[in-house]
C-alpha cells in the first residue's frame, strides 16, 4: 500500500512569503519518508464547507511545476482537476508540459468540477450536471488523442479542435495515467470503466469503498474493461497522526478491497504533519499491508 499527501490548505503559514518555502520543505520531508504522491486541489476560492473561502488558495498546475523542481520521484498531480476550469486542449499541453518537466512523474486526476462560488466569482461557465459530465467524456477523449499519433481533427458536441498536435509528447507512457476522481455510481464509475486508469473514492468507510468497487466492477463488466486494470485509489478522512494504529487498521481494510493507494491530507502545520509522518513509520507501515 502506497500513501500520497494531498497538500489542500494553504492557511498555514498564511503569508504569502512562507508558502513557497512551506510547500518545498513538505514537499521534501514526504519524499525522503518515502511518500509516494504529491497532490493539490483545483480550486481558486478555499471550500466553503471547510474554512472561509477567501483563505489562501495558489493555482494547482503552477503549484505543481514548483513541486517538481523540488522533487525526484514522487508522483504529481491534482485531485482532481475541474472540467470546467481549462479547455481540454489546453489542458492536456499542460498536463504535457509538467510530465516532461518532471521526468515522467505526471498523472492526470480530473472529475466534474462543482464549485459554484468560484465558477460564478471568476466568470467560468456554469453549466448543468449533465453537461458537465458531457464535456467530462470530450475532455477525456481530446487528451487521449493529443497523446496519439493522431494530430487530427476533433468534432465534439462541445468541444471543435481543429489540429490535436502536441509536441513535446509525454515521457510517460503510453500517457500519463488518468485517473477520475469521485464516486457518482452512474456517471464518474462508468466513466472510470471507459477511460480511466486509476480511480480516487472518498475514504468515508471501508464498506462505503467496497460498494462503489462492486458498481465499478459491474461497469467494466458492462465495458468490457478488466476491473484489475484499473488502479483503485482512496482519499482517507480519517487523521492518521490522531491514532496511527487505528489509521493503518482502516487502510488495511482499504488493502483488502484491492486499494494500492491512499491519500491523507494535513490537519496541521504541513511540515510538521509530514516529519510526524517519518517520525512514526506510517509509509513503513502501510508498506508492510501489500
Amino acid at each position: 500500500m502506497r500513501l500520497g499527501l494531498h497538500y489542500w490548505n494553504f492557511s498555514t503559514p498564511a503569508h504569502p512569503s512562507e508558502m513557497a518555502p512551506t510547500l518545498a520543505e513538505t514537499a521534501r520531508i514526504s519524499e525522503e519518508a518515502g511518500v509516494s504522491a504529491f497532490t493539490v486541489m483545483d480550486h481558486y476560492f478555499q471550500m466553503e464547507f471547510t474554512t472561509s473561502a477567501d483563505e489562501p488558495m495558489l493555482e494547482a498546475y503552477t503549484t505543481l511545476g514548483y513541486v517538481a523542481a523540488k522533487t525526484e520521484r514522487m508522483t504529481l498531480g491534482v485531485l482532481v482537476t475541474g472540467v470546467m476550469y481549462r479547455y481540454p486542449g489546453l489542458l492536456a499541453k499542460i498536463v504535457t508540459t509538467l510530465d516532461v518537466l518532471s521526468g515522467g512523474r505526471t498523472r492526470l486526476g480530473i472529475g466534474a468540477s462543482w464549485y459554484d462560488r468560484e465558477q460564478r466569482g471568476l466568470g467560468v461557465p456554469i453549466v448543468p450536471v449533465r453537461e458537465r459530465f458531457e464535456r467530462l467524456e470530450e475532455t477525456l477523449q481530446i487528451c487521449l488523442q493529443m497523446w496519439s499519433d493522431n494530430n487530427g481533427r476533433f468534432d465534439g458536441r462541445y468541444y471543435q479542435l481543429a489540429e490535436t498536435l502536441s509536441m513535446p509528447a509525454p515521457i510517460s507512457r503510453p500517457h500519463p495515467p488518468i485517473m477520475i476522481g469521485g464516486s457518482g455510481e452512474k456517471k464518474t464509475l462508468r466513466l472510470v470503466a471507459r477511460y480511466a486508469d486509476a480511480c480516487n473514492l472518498f475514504g468515508n468507510s471501508p464498506p462505503e469503498v467496497a460498494h462503489k468497487l462492486d458498481v465499478l466492477r459491474e461497469h467494466c463488466a458492462a465495458e468490457g474493461r478488466d476491473y484489475g486494470s484499473i488502479e483503485k485509489t482512496v482519499l482517507v478522512m480519517r487523521p492518521p497522526l490522531a491514532d496511527v494504529d487505528a489509521f493503518v487498521a482502516e487502510v488495511a481494510e482499504y488493502a483488502a478491497l484491492g486499494v494500492t493507494e491512499v491519500q491523507t491530507m494535513p490537519d496541521r502545520h504541513p511540515v510538521e504533519f509530514a516529519q510526524q509522518l517519518a517520525d512514526e513509520q506510517v509509509v513503513a507501515r502501510l508498506a508492510e499491508l501489500a
